[in-house]
């Protein structure tokens, strides 16, 4: 009887594990990866609206100046449908009755909503939950966990290449770093 009990034990005990994280350059492919790399530094000194970057429109690019990687749309189809775990930012963009938010875009750094430039739609995850989650401050970091599928989001907000179906959402807590 206690042979069949310990393979259940292993099969709960890798039911909750945590998913490996995925780094946000891994939704890049490869030459979009090095386009990124070899861009020139951006000076996110003194006031956004004086930057030839400026974009009033939150997270869609505005400018037209920019290195063609930065609207890139190019996506990993080897990650259409796999399971992951993504860090990132919330954007909030639809709540529940009780303030939760059930839809939002990931980014991968704080502010990208209000930052010059935004990041790429390659760069940007919809996500939804409809579980919910309180949002207390957008710039503390979440764990996201589900399934990633490549999907073309357009909103009057932002161009995402990737939408996620979220099993899990947490704010990263100071043990997981």
């Amino acid at each position: 009887m206690r042979y069949l009990l310990l393979p259940l034990l292993l099969l709960s005990r890798l039911a909750c594990a945590e998913l490996p994280e995925t780094d946000w350059l891994e939704l890049m492919p490869p030459q979009d990866r090095a386009a990124l790399e070899a861009m020139p530094e951006i000076d996110h000194q003194g006031a956004e609206q004086d930057s030839e970057f400026y974009s009033p429109g939150g997270l869609k690019q505005q400018a037209k100046n920019l290195p063609a990687v930065m609207y890139s749309t190019n996506t990993v189809t080897a990650l259409n449908g796999k399971a992951l775990r993504l860090g990132g930012y919330p954007v909030p963009l639809e709540t529940d009755s009780q303030g939760r938010s059930t839809l939002f875009f990931l980014v991968p750094y704080p502010g990208a909503c209000i930052h010059v430039p935004p990041p790429p739609p390659n760069q940007l995850v919809l996500v939804r939950y409809p579980q919910g989650i309180e949002l207390e401050d957008i710039y503390a970091p979440l764990w996201v966990s589900g399934t990633l599928k490549i999907e073309q989001v357009n909103n009057e907000l932002a161009d995402a290449a990737y939408a996620m179906q979220a099993a899990e959402v947490r704010t990263v807590q100071e043990e997981d770093l």
